[in-house]
């Protein structure tokens, strides 16, 4: 009662150790002592199915072969954190998380607030991609993650979810290392709500390497 605000994460975490009599006591929780990205695809997209992304703790560490940028977009998919030691980071690593965080403060409460559509299921495909929407429709964002892929494999645009027909809105990837650009062709583009969600755009890149990730921001315009 003192420290009404102060945020507590349950820590004692994993499948059948959070529950929602608990969370009236604590702000987060800690989902699993696992934090290889890979593995925390399948670990965060299973918890999203009971407990709102807001409460699910999902921190950057150095478990993993993965790249920091994949790593970094895992976990933006719920709640984000660190656990590691930025003193290893080389000046791109630097810089390429400083910008990330700069870009999740801004896009978090879409996350925290807004609708949750699954995509594309890791259990059924080689890769995962969801999206969140704000309620009035005039945001969201996208997280594509490439789990595994072979020589030179096609894959099918996206049908997206969450958007109004009627309005326009402009694709922007975000979350790029320093000096590399987008190889999307949807990047700096606009496209109706209609056609987003009815005909869809690629979200991954062709001839994607195993563990890569995108990270969409899509915002209306005139």
């Amino acid at each position: 009662k003192k420290y009404p605000h102060v945020p507590i994460m349950l820590c004692s975490g994993g499948g059948g150790r959070v529950d929602y009599g608990a969370m009236k006591y604590f702000t987060e929780f800690w989902p699993s002592d696992n934090t290889d990205g890979l593995e925390r695809v399948f670990i965060q997209w299973g918890f999203s199915y009971f407990f709102p992304a807001n409460t699910i703790a999902n921190h950057i560490t150095s478990w993993g072969k993965q790249s920091l940028k994949f790593r970094t977009d895992v976990a933006m998919m719920d709640k984000l954190g660190y656990d590691i030691d930025v003193a290893e980071f080389t000046k791109d690593d630097l810089l390429f998380s400083q910008q990330a965080v700069a870009n999740y403060k801004r896009f978090s409460p879409i996350v925290y607030q807004g609708n949750l559509y699954r995509l594309v299921s890791p259990y059924e495909n080689n890769r995962a991609v969801l999206m969140y929407s704000d309620e009035a429709k005039n945001n969201a964002i996208l997280f594509a993650y490439n789990l595994s892929s072979r020589y030179r494999e096609f894959f099918n645009p996206v049908k997206l979810q969450g958007l109004d027909p009627l309005k326009k809105y402009k694709i922007k990837e975000i979350n790029l290392m320093p000096n590399v650009k987008s190889a999307l062709a949807s990047n700096d583009k606009i496209y109706t709500g209609e056609y987003l969600m009815n005909v869809g755009i690629d979200v991954s890149k062709t001839n994607s390497e195993p563990l890569t990730s995108v990270v969409l921001e899509i915002t209306t315009t005139n």
